[in-house]
C-alpha cells in the first residue's frame, strides 16, 4: 500500500525547543489513524509541519510524493475548536467557502462548482438546514461539524483533524466518528490526534504512538498487547489505569 502522506525524519524546533525529533510516519489511502501521545508530545506540531505552516529543522513532509506547501496542497485540516474567532460575522455557508481559498486565490470569486462543494460539505456534516446562521449563534457540536464542513469543502484527498471530539456529546462523537469512517471508506486518509484513547483504539484502523518522535505504530490490537510501548509513551507505571484501557481490545 503506498503512502499518501509521509513523514520523513522531520525534527521542528519551536521556541529553541526540539518539538518533534525524526518523527516518521506513513498514511496511506483508506485508512483512519489516530494520534496518541501525552500532553506536549508535538501532536499539533506534526499536524502544522505536514500543512507546510512550519519549517522543519530536518526531514521532509511529502504528499503524493511531492513537498507540501501552505494553501496549495490538497489537505484539509480541521484545527481545535477554540483555534477559530467565532464571533467573527460570518455565515456558516461562508464559513465552509473560506476552505476552498486555496482553489479560489486572492480575486476569484466563487463560482457553481465552489457552491456545490460547499453545499456537498455541508449535507456530509448535516448542517444544511443552518447555513445562513451567523456562526456565532451555533453549539459546541454545531461548531465543530461546520470546521467539518470547511475541510471537506476543499475535496481533501488527506484530512487532518486535531481533537475533532473534545468537548462534544455523544450524539456529535458519533456523527462525526461514522463520518470519518465513511470518508475512509471513499479512499480518503485521515490523520486524527485525540486524547480518547479507547475510542481510538475502538474506532482507528491504526494508531501511531508518539512522544516528541514516534515510538510505535501498528493496529490498535498490535499496540494493546504490549503494554510496555505506552508505559514509554506516556512515562506511566504498570499500576496506570491507561494500562486497563488496552485490556479492552481483543
Amino acid at each position: 500500500m503506498s503512502a499518501v502522506l509521509a513523514v520523513e525524519n522531520l525534527s521542528v524546533r519551536l521556541g529553541g525547543r526540539l518539538a518533534l525529533r525524526d518523527a516518521r510516519l506513513e498514511l496511506a489511502a483508506g485508512e483512519l489513524v489516530g494520534l496518541i501521545g501525552p500532553n506536549g508530545a508535538g501532536k499539533t506540531t506534526l499536524l502544522r509541519t505536514a500543512l507546510g505552516l512550519l519549517r522543519p529543522e530536518t526531514g521532509r513532509v511529502l504528499l503524493h510524493g511531492r513537498p507540501t506547501a501552505p494553501g496549495r496542497s490538497p489537505v484539509g485540516y480541521v484545527p481545535q475548536r477554540h483555534e477559530f474567532a467565532w464571533e467573527f460575522p460570518i455565515s456558516v455557508e461562508d464559513l465552509v467557502m473560506t476552505g476552498r481559498s486555496g482553489h479560489l486565490g486572492m480575486l476569484r470569486r466563487p463560482g457553481v462548482a465552489d457552491w456545490r462543494a460547499v453545499d456537498a460539505a455541508l449535507e456530509r456534516v448535516r448542517m444544511r438546514d443552518l447555513r445562513a446562521r451567523p456562526v456565532g449563534q451555533l453549539s459546541g457540536g454545531q461548531r465543530q461539524r461546520v470546521l467539518v464542513a470547511r475541510a471537506l469543502a476543499l475535496e481533501p484527498t488527506v484530512l487532518l483533524l486535531d481533537e475533532p471530539f473534545t468537548g462534544l456529546d455523544l450524539p456529535t462523537q458519533d456523527l462525526l466518528s461514522e463520518l470519518f469512517l465513511s470518508l475512509a471508506r471513499e479512499d480518503r486518509a485521515l490523520l486524527m490526534t485525540t486524547h480518547d484513547i479507547a475510542a481510538a483504539l475502538h474506532g482507528c484502523d491504526r494508531l501511531v504512538l508518539l512522544n516528541r518522535t514516534v515510538e510505535a505504530s501498528g493496529t490498535p490490537a498490535e499496540l494493546a498487547g504490549d503494554p510496555s510501548l505506552w508505559q514509554r509513551t506516556f512515562g506511566v507505571g504498570e499500576r496506570s489505569p491507561l494500562l486497563r484501557i488496552l485490556e479492552t481490545v481483543a
